[in-house]
């Protein structure tokens, strides 16, 4: 009995576990040192946000992470000192850019 519970909960929890990311962002590791700064990004202030443009902002602010930031869209308040946040006006046009 003991091994049956054991095997649910086993094969229960594999279900949970990460599933590797598809699609071009597996292919892009995280910058090195992990830490962001907006200041090497603010170039892109005003151009249309594309995945490329994202990624392009992501590398040159040295960020392991970055965010688009919607109107209206709800996002989490923790601080993360490796992400970049990238915030975009209803026409996608950025309109902001800064780490956290």
């Amino acid at each position: 009995m003991r091994a049956a519970a054991a095997f649910a909960l086993l094969a229960g929890l594999a279900g949970c576990a990460a599933k590797p990311v598809d699609g071009p962002e597996a292919a892009v590791p995280p910058a090195a040192s992990g830490s962001c700064d907006a200041t090497k990004a603010q170039a892109l202030l005003g151009k249309r946000a594309t995945p490329a443009l994202i990624e392009r902002a992501r590398r040159s602010s040295g960020a392991a992470v970055a965010r688009t930031l919607r109107p209206g869209e709800m996002v989490t308040m923790e601080f993360r000192a490796d992400r970049l946040s990238i915030a975009v006006d209803a026409g996608e046009t950025i309109t902001a850019i800064r780490c956290g």
